[in-house]
């Protein structure tokens, strides 16, 4: 059995891959149908719909390369059913800058899979 640490590593690292790939539908399974998004400039999403609908518009442009989250601590509540992941986020465009800063996520665990239900983002 994979360790609940091992196991929101692994689901972060697809998360990165799927939107490296722009495909937004297949994020939905990530995300609690709850969740709220503070992203890097204060905008605040509110329920999956909401996120899925801005991946889908930043992968519509065509400068939009991908957004990497590089996780650096998984913390787990008493009862491993609460996560805190931590770690640094990228976001790159062509012929743009590249963005950078500090990310926190909460995840919970959900008919026995790890769920995304909120994530902050501040851009340094």
């Amino acid at each position: 059995m994979t360790a609940p640490a091992d196991a929101i590593r692994a689901r972060r690292k697809l998360t990165n891959r799927l939107i490296a790939a722009h495909d937004a539908g297949r994020l939905k399974p990530f995300l609690h149908p709850d969740i709220t998004l503070i992203a890097g400039d204060g905008t605040v999403l509110s329920g999956a719909a909401a996120v899925l609908d801005a991946f889908a518009a930043q992968f519509a442009d065509p400068a939009f390369v991908t957004y990497e989250r590089i996780t650096a601590t998984v913390d787990l509540d008493q009862d491993e059913a609460r996560a805190a992941e931590s770690g640094r986020w990228i976001a790159t465009w062509r012929d743009a800058p590249t963005l950078t800063g500090t990310y926190l996520a909460a995840w919970r665990r959900v008919t026995g899979q790890w769920v995304i239900e909120s994530e902050l983002y501040v851009t340094l």
